[in-house]
């Protein structure tokens, strides 16, 4: 049996960083091989020894640069205060309290990072910067201060990290505009604030065998042609606050394009494989403005809202009205999921189950006449929790139990028994709000750097 134990973190805390109670601990179980995460690997501050104090107050600057040459520090504690603000600060990395860029490599273990300011990211690659970071500590109090950030084609690579962030835009491992490469393993990464999900991805990210939080905003938030990995993860995401009034819903995985320019319009992902996503608040899964592949395979799934649904794929504020809708292909492999499915009339959605997994639900009760494809390979099954509308299915006799409701397919009722052979839904990759951007330069590539802060769109 497959034990995830995830430890009270008021017990893991000898600092007053986060107060948690003992109800935060809660064991998971299902067949797999046994991981657990021990309170003897978290990194706190009295765990670091530190050497040296390295310092910064100065607006924009920085306590440590790297460019063109690598340097390795270890036990030391970075101190970054002072203020910035825009794109000099979301973009290039300007007021970060470590910054490295232009084919420099920095390698940072067991060390401390503290930043009280605005726009006071952590820790920032930039460009054909590399940051390899392992065994530290990262803190950030102030609004659009991310723990580690990512921009222009970045790499950070990190190992068992603490990461907590408590301002508002401010997510623990953060991407800006021309993204880059971001692999994690082990660790704990929570953050507070308002539009402050634990990852914000405007660029590749993997993450493996960690404990991710978020007490304010989303989990995880996907914007346009990027994506995210969760392999062997514990999400816990409250989505209570709002960042503007463009969504109606919360929900602990946000999928979209905000048409802010700071990503490519395309196909965006998400991947869980094993662990476990418990959303506190609304929704599982919100896909909107974009075209999006979802992946699960063998992933505890619980959602303690009882209002809220397992996908929805709707039109929202940002894109063109009309156009903005969610594409989705939800692919469920050895899964088990529960919950209700919405597709609005400008969404779609191809759901493919295989590899004996289940979907306990029903999608489009209140037939909303988004085009909806289902297919089920033998040996799985869609077991319906109320009416439901499709426009097309493929699967054998068997595969789907009624459960006392009816199930209709382009306006036939499903028949009990029948094989069906479907046709999934055709959908571009990119959609038609390209001429709603304001910014003639390319999507998702950092610009030459402006002599003043652009207004960006609205985001979250």
């Amino acid at each position: 049996m497959k034990k995830i134990l995830m430890i009270a973190l008021s017990l893991l805390l000898s600092t007053s960083l986060v107060a948690c109670s003992q109800n935060e601990t809660e064991v998971v179980e299902e067949e797999s091989e046994t991981i657990i995460i021990k309170s003897n690997d978290y990194v706190s501050k009295d765990s670091i020894e530190v050497n040296e104090t390295i310092e910064n107050a100065e607006d924009g600057e920085h306590a440590i640069e790297v460019s063109n040459e690598e340097e390795s520090y270890s036990n030391i504690k970075v101190i970054k205060t002072g203020d910035s603000s825009g794109d000099e600060a979301d973009f290039y990395g300007e007021n970060a309290a470590i910054f490295v860029s232009d084919d420099g490599t920095l390698n940072l273990d067991e060390i401390i990072v503290e930043t009280n300011g605005t726009h006071a990211n952590g820790v920032f690659s930039y460009g054909t910067g590399t940051v390899n970071i392992s065994n530290s500590y990262i803190e950030t109090s102030g609004n659009c201060s991310g723990g580690l950030m990512t921009t222009g084609g970045g790499t950070t690579n990190a190992n068992n990290l603490y990461i907590h962030t408590s301002g508002n835009s401010s997510a623990a491992i953060r991407s800006d505009r021309g993204g880059g490469t971001v692999n994690v393993d082990e660790g704990y990464y929570i953050t507070d604030g308002k539009g402050s999900p634990v990852i914000y991805s405007t660029a590749d990210i993997t993450v493996s065998n960690a404990y991710l939080e978020s007490t304010s905003a989303q989990g995880v938030v996907v914007e346009g042609e990027n994506g995210v990995v969760l392999e062997n993860v514990e999400l816990v995401a409250n989505n209570v606050s709002k960042n503007s009034d463009k969504s109606d819903y919360y929900q602990a995985v946000m999928i979209y394009q905000s048409m802010s320019g700071d990503a490519d319009e395309g196909l965006a992902y998400f991947t869980m494989i094993d662990g476990s996503l418990t959303n506190k608040s609304g929704d599982i899964f919100f896909v909107n403005n974009t075209v999006a592949t979802i992946s699960l395979t063998n992933v505890k799934i619980n959602n303690l809202d009882e209002n809220g649904v397992f996908l929805r794929a709707e039109a929202a504020g940002w894109g063109n009205e009309g156009s903005n809708g969610g594409h989705v292909t939800l692919k469920l492999s050895n899964q088990n999921v529960e919950g209700d499915i919405v597709v609005d009339d400008i969404s779609s959605l191809n759901m493919y189950l295989t590899d004996s997994s289940t979907y306990n639900g029903a999608i489009n009760q209140e037939n909303e006449d988004g085009e909806i494809y289902v297919e089920i390979e033998e040996g799985s099954k869609w077991v319906l929790t109320g009416d439901s509308y499709i426009t097309s299915l493929t699967c054998q006799s068997g595969s789907i139990d009624t459960n006392g409701y009816k199930l209709y397919i382009n306006g036939e009722e499903y028949v009990e028994g029948n094989t069906y052979n479907g046709e999934a839904v055709v959908v571009a990759t990119t959609n038609s709000n390209s001429q709603s951007h304001n910014n003639s330069m390319p999507q998702g590539t950092p610009p030459e750097k402006p002599n003043s802060s652009n207004n960006k769109e609205e985001k979250r």
